[in-house]
Parts: structure tokens; C-alpha cells; sequence
């Protein structure tokens, strides 16, 4: 029996997700390579697994019109295939025979026979509903957040928490569906050529790279892979988001009256601490950059380049000692929901009881960071969720104990880019700015 090997490796990355909880991003090229799969093999493999990850809540609302028992008590391997399958039917331009058929063969590899043949009758019932009948029937009970959950493949919580966000932006409250839509679209890779390293110019020079929208450092790659730029592989050019590459720009630009020492305390794995390695370089800085973990340390080092000081330690502890520094970058850990267009399976692992755990260390990090910065130096908060218990209720908490603190208006550090929000932090959006959903607070110290 011969097993379709994009489809094998496409099962593979679901199987690491669910049974090993690996990220898709950091093991997705090792599966490519071990099963041997390139080219338009590999973008058919990586469209088939991101996708099915993408959409797995509307997939298993499907399933479960389908299956004369629980999705719970299938075997987890043939689930996958399922959905996998699902994907292919309802998503991708493959005929339902050949989608049916291949994901049979599958089943047989992984799972045996008898799981094969329930595969064969389970997917042909999806082949028998049209896409916009199944969305109908899925949602055919259901209103509000309940039904947008199951129609954009987004747990309840998350939905709610971007309509929150929305509204303390003063958005539309309808922009909820553009969000969602825009988090189960896939995202170009963007690129950044590190300052004092690359320069964008000489990025454009390559017919698959194009300009990026906001940071003047900024390039989207069209067509295949980063690794492919020689530029990427020596390190002077990064893979970045245009979100995160806005957040370390405008640190740079708010106005201090000496600029001698910044600091990045959580620096891990070193994509913002390489950009503000090569900002400081520019007016004669000195960067110092945190990691508490020392594998995340080492990527940190072999990103910043020269010059720059790495330590690892728990920034709440201070290991820079009585050192107080002019900028500083608080890029906290957080729920990662904003940055769901790349890490599709973030929303599935993510929970609402993950804020209770994550917002003392927010609170802790944001405070270290105030505490480390001179009087008139300046702070950035940042994470890449809008959630408005990460990003406007820490600030507000934390400010709410100090006198020797002002919240600056983080737009004016961002000229040019529109519907910022209507509050003193910013929020960047997929379906607007076509960047990770990130939030900016400015802080100077008095």
C-alpha cells in the first residue's frame, strides 16, 4: 500500500501537535525533511496540515454530525485523519473521490483496517453537504459568540476576548468576523533586514520579495521559503513580524535626553533584541538583552550580533545590577492570540485559566522594567495579544501603584499608520494592518 507522502507528513505534524504538544512552527521543516517531501508537494503538506489546524472546531462540528459516537472516544490517530480529510473536502481543490480515497489509505497506514473502512463511510457523508450547507447546519441552533465559534474555528473564550479588545478600541462591534477571518488566513513570511546588516534595498533586488507596508525595515517574501535568502541564513536578515518590528521602532523613537543603555528583559528568542541591537549600534548604544532560559539565551546570542550583552536570569531579579538603563523593552509572555495566522494551533492549546498564571509575571516584568529605567527614560510594553486583561488592565494595575510613571501616547510614536485605537496604548490588527494583533503601551519614568 502505497500512502500519499504530503499527506503522511500533513498527518505527521497533527500527530506531534496533539499527542507531544510541539509547536507546528518549529518542527513542521524536520517533518518536511524526514519524510521527504519538497516543492509543490511541500506547499500542498503545509496548506493541508496548517489548514486542518486552522479550522480543526468547525472540522470536528462536522465530524460530529457524522459520527455515531463522541469525537472523544475515537482514537486520536484516526481523528486526525478525519480531519485532515475534512479540510481537503470542504477547503482545498481536491476531487472527493481523491480526498476520500487517500485519506482511506492513510487511515489503513496509521490506524488499520476496521478504522479505514469508518473513515471511507464517515467522509463520504461529508462529501454528500455542500460547504455553505454544513456551515448552515453546524450553526443552524446557535447565536452570537456560540455560532462564531464554530464558524471561524475559535474557542468561545477567544472570541470573546477579541470583541472586548475591539470595543476598547471603539471599534464596530460586526469587525469581529474580519478578525476572525483574517486569523484563519495563512501570512507571508515577513522579513527584516537588521540594521547595520542588510538593508531592505538590496532585499527588493529579489523578484519574490516585496516592500513591507509599515516599518521601513520591513519585506514580504511572496514565494518560497526564508531559508532560501542567504541573508537569512547568516542572520543579518530575520524573520519578524511587522507588528513586532513597529513595537522595537517606536522604543527608538520617543525622545530621551541621554541614550546610552537600553535593555530588552525578556528577550527570548532574540527577534526584537536584534532589531534594537542594530538601532542602538546606529547612535552609539549599548544593548543589554535578558533571557531566563539559557538554551533561549543562545538564540538570543546568535541573533543580536556584536556588542551586545546577554545575560541569563530572571529579570524581576535584576541580574544587571544598579545599572539603570534609557530604554527598556518589555515584551512580556502572553496567550499569543494575536498571533494566531502563525500558530494556528495556539487556540486550541491556549485557555482562559492560562491569564491567571500569565498576569503576574506580566505585572512582575512590566514593573521590573520601570524599575530598571532611569527617571526620563522610557518603557515599551508590549504583547502580542489584545486581550485586554495583558495589555490595558497590567498597565493600568501596575501604574495604579506608582507616582514616578506617566503613560505617553504610544501613537504619536507611530506616524502614518491608521485606526490605532482610541486609548494612550495602540493595538495592531490582522484584518487592518496586516500584522500580528499586537499592543504597545509608552512609559516614562518621572
Amino acid at each position: 500500500m502505497s500512502v500519499d507522502l504530503a499527506r503522511r507528513a500533513a498527518y505527521d505534524l497533527l500527530h506531534e501537535v496533539a499527542a507531544r504538544d510541539a509547536y507546528a512552527n518549529l518542527v513542521w521543516s524536520g517533518i518536511l525533511d524526514k519524510v521527504g517531501v519538497s516543492g509543490r508537494d511541500a506547499a500542498f503538506a503545509t496548506e493541508l496540515a496548517y489548514g486542518t489546524l486552522r479550522w480543526r472546531g468547525r472540522y470536528d462540528a462536522i465530524l460530529a454530525q457524522c459520527v455515531d459516537r463522541p469525537l472523544a472516544k475515537l482514537d486520536g490517530r484516526l481523528l486526525d485523519v478525519l480531519r485532515l480529510g475534512v479540510h481537503q473536502i470542504v477547503h482545498m481543490r481536491v476531487p472527493d473521490h481523491a480526498a476520500v480515497g487517500e485519506s482511506v489509505d492513510l487511515a489503513r497506514s496509521v490506524c488499520g483496517d476496521g478504522p479505514a473502512k469508518m473513515a471511507n463511510a464517515v467522509l463520504r457523508k461529508v462529501t454528500a453537504k455542500t460547504p455553505e450547507e454544513w456551515v448552515e447546519i453546524i450553526t443552524r441552533d446557535l447565536t452570537g459568540v456560540d455560532a462564531l465559534s464554530i464558524e471561524w474555528s475559535h474557542p468561545v473564550w477567544i472570541v470573546r476576548a477579541l470583541q472586548q479588545a475591539l470595543a476598547a478600541d471603539g471599534a464596530d462591534p460586526a469587525r469581529i468576523v474580519d478578525v476572525l477571518r483574517a486569523d484563519n488566513e495563512p501570512a507571508r513570511p515577513t522579513l527584516v533586514a537588521r540594521p547595520g546588516r542588510a538593508l531592505v534595498s538590496d532585499l527588493l533586488a529579489d523578484s519574490r520579495v516585496e516592500p513591507g507596508r509599515w516599518s521601513p525595515y520591513a519585506a514580504t517574501l511572496l514565494t518560497g521559503q526564508p531559508e532560501e535568502l542567504r541573508p537569512v541564513t547568516t542572520g543579518d536578515v530575520g524573520v519578524q513580524d511587522e507588528g513586532s518590528q513597529l513595537v522595537a521602532i517606536a522604543l527608538s523613537r520617543a525622545s530621551v535626553d541621554s541614550d546610552v543603555r537600553w535593555l530588552d528583559l525578556a528577550a527570548g528568542p532574540g527577534g526584537k533584541a536584534a532589531l534594537l541591537a542594530g538601532l542602538a549600534r546606529e547612535r552609539g548604544a549599548r544593548l543589554t538583552a535578558v533571557e531566563q532560559h539559557a538554551h533561549r539565551a543562545a538564540l538570543v546570542s546568535r541573533s543580536v550580533g556584536p556588542g551586545v550583552e546577554v545575560l541569563v536570569g530572571d529579570s524581576t531579579a535584576a541580574p544587571w545590577g544598579a545599572v539603570r538603563f534609557d530604554r527598556t523593552l518589555a515584551d512580556v509572555p502572553c496567550t499569543g492570540i494575536g498571533a494566531l495566522r502563525k500558530r494556528p494551533e495556539a487556540r486550541w492549546r491556549r485557555t482562559p485559566s492560562d491569564l491567571a498564571t500569565l498576569r503576574p509575571i506580566q505585572i512582575g516584568l512590566l514593573s521590573a522594567a520601570l524599575d530598571a529605567t532611569r527617571p526620563g527614560g522610557v518603557v515599551a510594553y508590549s504583547t502580542c495579544s489584545p486581550h485586554t486583561a495583558e495589555t490595558d488592565l497590567v498597565v493600568s494595575d501596575v501604574l495604579r501603584g506608582r507616582t514616578d510613571v506617566e503613560q505617553l501616547d504610544a501613537r504619536e510614536f507611530l506616524p502614518g499608520i491608521p485606526d490605532l485605537g482610541r486609548g494612550l496604548g495602540v493595538r495592531l490588527w490582522p484584518d487592518i494592518h496586516g500584522t500580528d494583533g499586537m499592543y504597545l503601551a509608552m512609559l516614562r519614568r518621572r
